[in-house]
């Protein structure tokens, strides 16, 4: 049951079932509803005409705000009403009418959602999306089911995933990208639909990284983008750039492990 000695904490106008958990200083405003099996962490807010439907697990610290649709059945024609989850982890801030719907047992069963995120205002992430650390998806953006979207992944306003793709980490879609292939970490992509556009160093510098790493990084690129390699002669060449460099590890991890294909 949620914590009726933090009541002051929640508007009166709010409805709350009683198998809903809410820690300590947990705040909740007018004619949002929170039903059975959600369980948010201490220091959360939610702002008022949010709908919180459970099993959702929500960590601390995180911000959503009013009007958003949270844990909602997964838009997929084969679900049937089965147990699946949303879990979120903490100090996310989801912005107006951002929606978020829990996984299928075609997949993972959960959507997840890690720490430290930025959902702005009418973002959608689809079931079983399985979001990182530092992730922004900028206004409108759209993630199909399936998704995955490293760390320190940024969405422009409007972009959208096809599912099952997999966006790298300290990789950038610019605004109105269509995404239906999968791009390797710290690429830049852009159009629809997405092409490559070099790395996103701007976004590296200001995440500290070296300038011989993205140095080194941009070399990477250009032996995947510009030196007419297939995606195997690549990961052969880039074995040899990740004993100067660790960070190319991650390119090679993701290259191996892509299903559909990266851009293009």
């Amino acid at each position: 049951m949620y914590c009726t000695g933090f009541c002051s904490l929640i508007d009166s106008k709010a409805c709350i079932d009683p198998a809903a958990e809410l820690d300590e200083g947990v705040t909740v405003g007018p004619f949002t509803v929170i039903g059975p099996g959600v369980c948010i962490g201490k220091g959360t807010t939610i702002g008022s005409h949010a709908v919180i439907k459970g099993p959702t697990i929500i960590g601390v610290d995180n911000r959503i705000y009013q009007f958003a649709s949270v844990g909602e059945d997964p838009q997929d024609k084969k679900y049937a009403g089965e147990d699946t989850r949303l879990e979120i982890g903490d100090r996310n801030v989801i912005r107006e009418f951002t929606t978020i719907n829990r996984g299928t047992t075609q997949d993972a069963v959960a959507t997840r959602i890690g720490n430290d995120n930025l959902l702005m205002a009418y973002t959608h992430v689809a079931h079983d999306c399985q979001l990182g650390n530092q992730v922004i998806l900028a206004n409108a953006a759209s993630l199909g089911g399936h998704v995955t979207v490293d760390d320190w992944a940024i969405l422009g306003g409007f972009s959208m995933a096809h599912q099952f793709s997999h966006i790298g980490a300290h990789s950038f879609c610019a605004m109105g990208s269509v995404i239906n292939k999968d791009i390797p970490p710290y690429v830049t992509v852009s159009g629809h639909p997405a092409k490559p556009y070099g790395i996103n160093s701007e976004g590296l510098r200001r995440r500290d990284f070296s300038a011989e790493a993205i140095q080194q990084i941009k070399r990477a690129y250009k032996i995947i983008y510009k030196q007419q390699n297939t995606v195997e002669e690549a990961i052969l060449l880039l074995r040899e750039l990740a004993e100067e460099c660790q960070e190319i590890d991650r390119y090679i991890a993701f290259l191996e492990a892509s299903d559909r294909g990266i851009v293009r």
